[in-house]
């Protein structure tokens, strides 16, 4: 894996990385990397772990160890938008997700689910309307 700084398409003296707290590192790094198909960067004695695109471009996700519980509503949280809500929805559950919407909320021609990561952290997996290439 490289180790080149991440672009996100912005300013190019930027580099956005998007840091998630959680409890286990290992847990958080195994889930997140297979549900976004990142590479984990090998294990370090600090309270970070390194998640990147296993190309190394894209947005770079920090897991920072926290000692307290997650106890609120996310103030931000991350989208996953594909094609097939369903089979999206099957393979996150399989990783360790937990679905926090019985049936997909439905606005505007996009459909989704509210998921919860091992550490609680809320996510989307949506369905973009037929019409749009956000997928």
């Amino acid at each position: 894996m490289t180790t080149r700084p991440t672009r996100f398409g912005g300013r190019n003296d930027v580099v956005l990385a998007v840091v998630l707290d959680c409890a286990d590192l290992a847990r958080s790094a195994t889930f997140w990397s297979g549900a976004l198909g990142y590479v984990a960067e090998p294990p370090s004695p600090g309270r970070y772990r390194r998640l990147l695109p296993a190309n190394g471009d894209g947005v770079e996700l920090l897991l920072q160890r926290v000692p307290e519980a997650k106890r609120d509503k996310n103030r931000m949280h991350l989208d996953l938008r594909v094609p097939d809500l369903e089979a999206e929805l099957a393979r996150l559950l399989s990783l360790g997700a937990r679905c926090l919407t019985e049936r997909p909320v439905e606005e505007d021609g996009w459909a989704w689910h509210v998921l919860a990561d091992p550490d609680g952290n809320e996510f989307c997996v949506l369905r973009p309307p037929a019409a749009s290439t956000g997928a």
